[in-house]
């Protein structure tokens, strides 16, 4: 493991120090699963772009190519 320094108000502290505690865990453990939760939570933002048409004026077409679209 590497070690690593974070900073906490003094609240925060208190209550993760508290909850430490009560668990019978060390604070770095109950940060870790934390961090861990965060991480596996969080879900990786689409980068544009999305996909490649193979038509790079697509979006400036859209009028044409969708003209009687819908229509019997």
């Amino acid at each position: 493991m590497k070690r690593t320094t974070i900073y906490l108000p003094e609240d925060l502290k208190s209550s993760l120090a508290r909850a430490a505690y009560e668990a019978g865990r060390t604070e770095a453990d109950l940060i870790r699963e934390g961090v861990e939760r965060l991480l596996q939570s969080r879900h990786a933002e689409p980068r544009l772009p999305l996909f490649t048409s193979g038509k790079p004026d697509l979006a400036e077409n859209v009028d044409g190519l969708l003209a009687g679209f819908g229509e019997k």
